[in-house]
């Protein structure tokens, strides 16, 4: 008998049958919490079990990047965190 063989090819297109309806479910709501679609979520799913995590998707702040708003309120709010206790760094 011949041993199978393991390739790649970007367009493989893989069917799952018997997908239980509670897994149905949580797919197509986090697809629709998240605005991805349900092969997307499924996709992150199995990279997160398999423990791909990182080996294919790679995920930075890029979309954060520049966000800030100026905010007098937050930052009068956060000034006393900018102050130093020098009995704490003896």
């Amino acid at each position: 008998m011949k041993e199978p063989t393991c390739s790649y090819n970007p367009s493989t297109t893989l069917t799952l049958a018997n997908i239980p309806r509670e897994l149905d479910e949580a797919l197509r709501q986090r697809a629709l919490s998240e605005g991805k679609s349900v092969d997307e979520v499924a996709l992150d799913a199995i990279v997160v079990g398999l423990g791909l995590v990182g080996a294919e998707k790679r995920r930075d702040l890029s979309e954060f990047a520049g966000s800030w708003i100026e905010d007098t309120e937050v930052n009068a709010a956060l000034k006393d965190q900018d102050q130093v206790d020098p009995e704490l760094w003896k």
